[in-house]
């Protein structure tokens, strides 16, 4: 993990926004799935976002790749980092918060830092990552509820694919580092939708029929909001940030995320969480700042300066 870097107030200011469009993607999801199926959900997020790259992409004349093994490379990137995980996050939010659903799908950094501890040489597990994975498992405990834990049923499952979602996060992100590395990102997330949406598409069309097709103008405006913003421009967006601030201060935006959809919502839909969910994304949050390490790192210039 690349060690976070100083960041200026351009960097900040797009981080923060950054944060603020994903975690308004889990109440457009939501406030979408209350008209259509999952699988139109995911299919429209999915075709519009890939619809809308592509024009940028042509406008721009970016060169693309035409080699089999980096097309194969994006068909399994559009697999684990959209196809399969989209499609879990939405089916649990039919049963989960979308507070919650965004504080366990921060869990993403966690299962990341265990698979390339696993995979990669030079990514060891230190002891502050694994006290921060230890932490951040707690977290995922605290905010799921003890009572929860012994009693499995269909909110179970659906906390348990949101889980399942955010570890095929963190192995599209070994995927990518393994694959695509050098790859232009807006290229990368171009091809990754698209492959995605050749497999999405046709397939909800075949299980909802018109039942995908929007209607209302709620769940229409909350398409084109987690398609083409939280999507398409986020992925952009992302990319410029990871450029300016690095990939260790990008993972802030795990801890932004979650705040800006509780406050969502609990004031458009009324969701209220448990205490136990706010001690887990505490608990959650600190894990995170473990692996993070640049608190530790701050400490010792503190006392000495003071010295």
């Amino acid at each position: 993990m690349t060690a976070p870097a100083q960041m200026s107030l351009r960097a900040w200011s797009e981080l923060i926004a950054l944060s603020i469009i994903w975690g308004g993607s889990f109440l457009a999801i939501r406030t979408a799935l209350d008209e259509i199926p999952v699988m139109s959900v995911v299919a429209h997020r999915v075709g519009w976002a890939a619809f809308a790259l592509w024009i940028v992409i042509l406008v721009r004349g970016v060169a693309l790749p035409k080699d089999r093994a980096t097309i194969f490379a994006l068909l399994g990137m559009g697999v684990l980092n959209n196809a399969i995980p989209f499609s879990l996050l939405a089916w649990g939010q039919l049963e989960v918060e979308t507070g919650l659903t965004s504080i366990l799908n921060g869990t993403t950094a966690i299962f990341g830092v265990l698979l390339a501890a696993a995979i990669f040489a030079d990514e060891r597990l230190t002891w502050n990552r694994g006290l921060g994975v230890c932490l951040g498992f707690v977290g995922v405990a605290l905010a799921i509820g003890p009572a929860q834990l012994l009693n499995f049923d269909l909110r179970s499952a659906a906390q348990g694919a949101i889980l399942l979602a955010a570890l095929s996060y963190a192995v599209a992100g070994m995927w990518a580092k393994k694959h695509l590395a050098g790859l232009d990102p807006m290229v990368a997330a171009a091809g990754m939708l698209t492959s995605s949406a050749l497999i999405l598409v046709p397939l909800a069309a075949f299980m909802d029929g018109a039942t995908g097709v929007p209607r209302e103008p709620a769940t229409i405006a909350a398409i084109l909001y987690y398609a083409l913003i939280s999507t398409a421009f986020a992925y952009l967006l992302y990319y410029r940030v990871l450029a300016m601030a690095g990939s260790g201060n990008v993972l802030l935006c795990t801890l932004l995320i979650p705040p800006v959809a509780i406050v969502l919502g609990a004031l458009v839909r009324g969701e209220v969480l448990t205490p136990g969910t706010f001690f887990g994304f505490a608990a959650l949050a600190s894990g995170l700042m473990l692996i993070d390490g640049r608190v530790l790192r701050r400490g010792p210039r503190r006392r000495n300066s003071s010295a």
